[in-house]
């Protein structure tokens, strides 16, 4: 699941003895001994109630810790946000905490402050998130909290011009770091065409744009009870949270508005080929080479979290091996998947020195074609499995982890049964899986190549991977279809 707004790394054996050696240049012996696979765990299975007004209500009971938890989820977020509107849904989640009907945004500081908690809040690219964590002894106060700024938000016009002065100074900031470039322009320019390719956070022009309206109209239309389900974990009883629960949330009623069930994946266009945006200070490159992906839903779903973890995963992975290891090309090299409800992306990213931006990227891009070309190693395969299921085990222990995995089952629609049956499932991923999984994703000719640095000088080099564009860091516009703002002059020359 998608984190909030304010709260997202192994070489190759033998396919026989020696095939995957010489498609990866890795080495029995560069593999780390083996170890024991990670032994089965017991994942916390939640109580599901569902209130007279549709809230869903999930408790997990976990005595061992002296908190309580509350994790609300409202199904909307960034892909929801209105045309022209781009971060709406963070604007309208960073301002429940910012005051309500009831208290001002002091009033629920300092009262969550004398509770020993913690209050949070975001919005995802599918959901919109908020949490209230106190002292166990002080639980009817997370309800409380949480309650109110679910049902009863100010959108006080002090706290909107504050969040948006701050926010906007903020992109004008972020604008200058190619990092940030990078990951905005590969989501832009990959994602086309479907409503999760622009800024979650908004740009400065959609951000002046939004009125107080229309957060209040984002939030009549999606916050509603039916449409929101919270997870209550920690030091109580399932008796006493559902109690809370009904107390607290049962007089929440909201707008009458049928959501779409199991609606359909999107189909992304991309702007294929290599974006370069210039800018000529840099010392270094940022490096993203983009695929679209597939929706949560995926059959792929697993073969391909098996696939990102050998091409760019937390352990040993091809990508820093090839670039960091053998070549000291970076310091660095990673890849990433991303699953949303209709459509998802998978990103390998790095950074390099200026001068050896055209090397990179055709490592990159080498490894990227060795993966769908090639089957994975079994010792790989293995690793990959180890690592995913021993991670999983690490993400239930912290309640946050917990409240999320839960949250997760209703806004992919998953069985209650699936946080269980997931290790076997990833055990159950072959070399064949893994290899048919990438060549469907990893398709060539699919891409798109970002580089955002002093990089206007290796466009004839590139060209070989594709159709080259070149784009000043000065008329990057993200709001704009084609990533480009008017040349200086070309506004006022195209007007009467």
């Amino acid at each position: 699941m998608t984190a909030p707004g304010r709260r997202n790394l192994a070489g190759m054996l033998a396919l026989s003895a020696g095939l995957a050696a010489v498609c990866a240049g890795v080495s029995r012996n560069e593999f780390p001994p083996a170890t024991a696979a990670p032994g089965a765990f017991a994942v916390p299975a939640p109580i599901l109630r569902t209130l007279p007004n549709g809230l869903r209500v999930l408790v997990i009971e976990r005595r061992s810790v002296p908190l309580v938890r509350l994790d609300a989820m409202v199904m909307a977020g960034a892909a929801h946000d209105p045309p022209g509107g781009a971060g709406t849904a963070e604007f309208v989640a960073s301002l429940l905490t910012e005051g309500t009907e009831r208290r001002s945004a002091m009033d629920m500081a300092r009262a969550i402050d004398q509770a020993g908690g913690t209050m949070d809040t975001g919005a995802g690219w599918d959901e919109t998130m908020a949490s209230v964590s106190v002292l166990a002894d002080r639980k009817a106060l997370a309800f409380d909290l949480m309650s109110d700024i679910l049902i009863h938000p100010a959108f006080g016009p002090a706290e909107i011009e504050r969040y948006r002065r701050q926010t906007i100074s903020a992109l004008r900031i972020l604008k200058d770091d190619p990092g940030y470039v990078a990951d905005a322009v590969v989501r832009r320019a990959l994602l086309a065409g479907t409503p999760y390719a622009h800024p979650p956070e908004g740009t400065e022009e959609t951000l002046d744009s939004i009125t107080r309206q229309d957060l209040e109209n984002f939030y009549a239309s999606y916050y509603r009870p039916d449409d929101t389900a919270v997870a209550v974990l920690g030091d109580l009883t399932p008796q006493e949270g559902f109690g809370l629960a009904e107390k607290f949330f049962g007089g929440w009623t909201g707008r009458e508005s049928p959501s779409v069930e199991n609606p359909p994946p999107l189909r992304p266009k991309p702007m294929r080929g290599v974006l370069l945006i210039n800018k000529p200070d840099a010392v270094q490159t940022e490096i993203r080479i983009g695929f679209p992906g597939v929706a949560r839903s995926s059959p792929e779903y697993y073969a391909l979290k098996v696939a990102n973890q050998v091409l760019g995963g937390a352990a040993g992975n091809r990508l820093f091996f090839d670039l960091r290891t053998q070549r000291g090309l970076t310091y660095s090299a990673s890849s990433s998947l991303h699953f949303y409800q209709r459509l998802g992306d998978w990103v390998a990213k790095s950074s390099t020195r200026a001068e050896d931006t055209v090397k990179a990227v055709t490592q990159m891009a080498e490894q990227v074609r060795l993966m769908r070309a090639h089957p994975i190693s079994e010792a790989e395969l293995q690793m990959a499995q180890n690592y995913l299921v021993g991670h999983l085990a690490l993400q239930f222990e912290p309640l946050d982890g917990i409240a999320d995995h839960a949250l997760e089952l209703i806004l992919y629609g998953l069985p209650p049964d699936y946080w269980s049956a997931y290790a076997s499932r990833i055990r159950a991923v072959t070399q064949e899986d893994v290899l048919r999984a990438a060549s469907a994703c990893l398709r060539p000719g699919n891409d798109v190549i970002v580089l955002v640095g002093n990089v206007a000088e290796d466009a004839k080099g590139l060209k070989k991977l594709g159709p080259v564009r070149v784009i000043p860091l000065s008329r990057l516009d993200l709001g704009s279809g084609d990533l480009a703002a008017p040349a200086p002059g070309a506004r006022a020359a195209s007007g009467p």
